[in-house]
C-alpha cells in the first residue's frame, strides 16, 4: 500500500501538505486537493480518500482482471476511481460471479449496499443480471455492452464500427484483399459488435466479404487450430482478430510451423493490452484508451445522477501500427507445402 510519504515523494510537496488536502483542510487549495487525490488513487492509496458519509458507488467485475498494471482492467478501474473520488464518491471495487448475481436481485442488491450507481466490467450476455438491466432503476454504466429501451442504462465503449473501418482502409493500404477475420465466442455482446463491424468495413471498403472468411470459437486454441488454417488454404494474407491475445496466438501458432509474421501474413488485433509492444514482431493493433474508459464511464455514470439520461458515450478507436503487418509478399505455394 502506498503511504503519505509516497504521495509526497511523487509531488515534490510535504507530507503535511499531503495529509491536509486529504483530510480537507481549509488551508489546502481546491487544486492542490485535486492533484493530491488524484496521485493517491493512481499509487493506490485508500485511507483518507474515502469517507464514510459519501455517496457510494460500485464497481462489479466479472471476467477481467483488474489488480495489476498490466491486467486489462487495471486502468479502467484506476480512470474511473480518479474521476469518482475527487468528486467526492466512495468507490467500492466489487468481484462478481454467476452465483452471486443468482442469489439476488440486481436492484435490491444496490438498495441493501446503500449504492447510489454501478459500473460493469466483463459482463457476458448469458449474465443473469443482463436481463435486469432491461428495466433496472439503478442507474448503470455498461462496459461493452448495451441495453436498449431503459433510460438508466448507459453504454461506455469505443467506437468499434470506426475502429474495424481504420483497420481494414489500413491493410487494403498496404495490398491486401483476402482479408479473414478471427473472433471469440459470439456470447458475448462486444465481439458480436466487432463480427459484424469487420463485413461493414469490408464492403466499405469494396472488398469481398464472403461468410466464411470469418470464424470465431469459445476457446482460442480451438479458433486458431481450426480456422486459421482454413483461412489461409483460402488465400488470406492477412487476419484481423477480435482481441490482442487472440491475435498473439496466431503469431505462435505461425511461428511454430515456420510461417512468417509479417512476410507471409499479417496480423492485427484489437484492444492494446501492455503484451503487444513485446510480442515478436510487435503487434498492430486497435486501441481503446482504458483510462479515458474508466472517466468517460464516470461521466456516464454523474450524467445518470443528475438525471441526464444517455444512451451510448462511446470513445474513438485509434489504429496502432507496429511490425506485425506489411505489404503483400505472401509465397502462397511456400504456405500450401506448410499447410500439407
Amino acid at each position: 500500500m502506498a503511504t503519505l510519504d509516497d504521495i509526497a515523494r511523487e509531488l515534490g510537496v510535504s507530507k503535511s501538505t499531503v495529509s491536509k488536502a486529504l483530510s480537507g483542510a481549509k488551508d489546502v487549495s481546491k487544486t492542490m486537493r485535486q492533484t493530491v487525490l488524484e496521485k493517491a488513487v493512481e499509487l493506490g492509496y485508500s485511507r483518507g480518500v474515502r469517507n464514510t458519509t459519501a455517496p457510494r458507488i460500485a464497481v462489479f467485475v466479472m471476467n477481467m482482471e483488474y489488480s495489476k498494471p498490466e491486467d486489462f482492467g487495471y486502468d479502467i478501474v484506476a480512470g474511473f476511481r480518479k474521476a469518482a473520488e475527487p468528486a467526492g464518491y466512495q468507490v467500492d471495487i466489487i468481484p462478481l460471479d454467476t452465483q452471486m448475481q443468482k442469489r439476488s436481485r440486481y436492484d435490491e442488491y444496490m438498495v441493501f449496499g446503500n449504492y447510489c450507481g454501478g459500473l460493469f466490467l466483463g459482463m457476458s450476455l448469458l449474465d443473469p443480471w443482463i436481463k435486469e438491466f432491461e428495466t433496472c432503476k439503478s442507474p448503470t454504466v455498461l462496459y461493452d455492452n448495451h441495453v436498449s429501451g431503459n433510460p438508466n442504462v448507459t453504454e461506455v465503449g469505443v467506437d468499434n464500427i470506426e475502429g474495424m473501418a481504420g483497420a481494414i482502409s489500413y491493410l487494403r493500404s498496404l495490398g491486401h484483399t483476402r482479408i479473414g477475420y478471427l473472433s471469440g465466442a459470439l456470447q458475448s455482446y462486444i465481439y458480436q459488435q466487432r463480427y459484424q463491424a469487420f463485413f461493414r468495413a469490408m464492403e466499405k471498403n469494396g472488398l469481398t466479404a464472403e461468410l466464411d472468411m470469418a470464424a470465431s470459437s469459445y476457446h482460442i486454441h480451438e479458433c486458431v487450430s481450426t480456422h486459421l488454417p482454413r483461412l489461409l488454404g483460402k488465400g488470406c494474407t492477412a487476419v484481423l482478430c477480435s482481441s490482442d491475445l487472440l491475435a498473439h496466438s496466431v503469431m505462435i501458432w505461425c511461428s511454430e510451423r515456420g510461417i512468417r509474421v509479417p512476410e507471409d501474413l499479417s496480423v492485427l488485433g484489437f484492444d492494446d493490452i501492455p503484451l503487444c509492444r513485446y510480442t515478436h514482431p510487435p503487434l498492430s493493433t486497435i486501441r481503446q484508451n482504458r483510462a479515458e474508459l474508466g472517466k468517460s464511464a464516470f461521466y456516464a455514470l454523474s450524467s445518470q445522477l443528475n438525471k441526464v439520461q444517455l444512451s451510448s458515450l462511446l470513445l474513438h478507436a485509434e489504429l496502432v501500427k507496429r511490425a506485425s503487418c506489411t505489404d503483400v509478399s505472401t509465397d502462397f505455394s511456400r504456405i500450401r507445402n506448410i499447410l500439407k
